[in-house]
This record gives C-alpha cells, structure tokens and sequence, in this order.
C-alpha cells in the first residue's frame, strides 16, 4: 500500500475570482473555508467534516454580480486538487456509496473514482433550482458544483434526491451523501495491490 503523502495545493485566479486551496485525503474532517458565500461554507464544511478530508479554501470574486462565479471556480479548483491528491491512484478502495438523511430529505450518492468524469444528477424536486438558500445560494448551484467537481477530478458521480421538501436540507443532504461515498472511495485498502482495475491504470 502506498505511503505518499495524499496532499496537494491549488490556485486559481481570474478576471472573476481568486480561489487558494489545499486538502489532505488522510485527514480527520478538519476545515478552514471562506468563500464570502456563507451558504457554499456551510455545505464544504460538512463536505469535509464527513469525508474526513481536511480542507482549507479561500476565496473571493465578483458576488456583488452573481455568487455563480465563485462558487464554480472553487468547485473547479477542488476537483484538480483531489485529482492530484489522489496520484496514481494506487491502493484506494475505488467505490462507495452513502444514504444519507437530514430530516425531511434523503439523497444517495455513489461513487467512483474511474478516471471518466460522468455526473448521474436526479430527483431535486421541481423549483428547487431557482430557490435562493440562504439569500445568495440558488438550488441550481448545487448540481454546478458536483458538475465542476466530477469533470475536474475525474470521477463518475450519481446522486439522487429521493425525498425531501425543505431546500436547505435537500441541498445539505446531497453534500453529505457525497462526502460520506468519497470518503468510502478515496480510502486506502489493504488488500489492494496497485491501482484497482482490471486495465492497470484509472
């Protein structure tokens, strides 16, 4: 099983926004994230809290625009981030999969860290896309984000909301759901000689 270090730091800086980030796979959920969007802290915070992914962000962009920017570019950010972390892949269990519940919500995610970036993104209720959580945060960010994430990592995602009626809770369930199936993905197996496939690379 491999003993490198499962880290890594990325930057991004645009005419729209400036996102500095770094993560350990290894880590215990710690987190330091501001994003100037409170709504997208609170949703990476969990992401990291349960996928046991230390993760600090800093970010900032045009919001007096649009949140839109700057939540993507640190979703950007964050895939390449767990892409490199992941290096060649060696040893990882590759799957997971995670139910997870937050009151009156329920989300599945499933994933797999295959090299082929694929987002399955199903049953977010009708108008959610358009509902401003926490004031800034539309519904239809959420699927941006595991979108940027998924192509930027190169992971094959599906994620379904199988109920839910509150937004905010709809929205947290989806990041804890993932979180919970990455963490699942990215750990160290071991039994697992090498890279997890049967074609030798992923």
């Amino acid at each position: 099983m491999t003993s490198v270090s499962r880290t890594a730091s990325k930057e991004r800086s645009t005419s729209e926004s400036t996102v500095r980030l770094s993560l350990n796979l290894d880590g215990t959920g710690a987190s330091s994230i501001s994003t100037t969007v409170p709504f997208y802290d609170h949703m990476l915070t969990a992401l990291s809290k349960h996928s046991l992914i230390d993760l600090t962000i800093e970010a900032s962009g045009d919001t007096d625009i649009d949140v839109h920017h700057t939540v993507e570019d640190t979703a950007i950010v964050l895939g390449e981030a767990l892409k490199e972390a992941l290096g060649d892949k060696a040893g990882i269990a590759r799957f997971g999969d995670a139910l997870v519940p937050l009151d009156d919500a329920l989300a599945r995610a499933v994933v797999d860290i295959s090299g082929r970036p694929y987002l399955v993104h199903t049953g977010e209720p009708e108008g959610f896309e358009y509902h401003a959580i926490g004031g800034h945060f539309t519904g239809s960010l959420v699927r941006h984000v595991f979108e940027a994430i998924t192509m930027h990592a190169g992971l094959t995602v599906h994620i379904t909301v199988l109920d839910g009626r509150d937004p905010h809770h709809i929205a947290e369930a989806e990041f804890k759901a993932f979180a919970r199936a990455l963490r699942q993905a990215v750990a160290l197996d071991e039994r697992v000689e090498g890279v997890p496939s049967t074609k030798g690379a992923l």
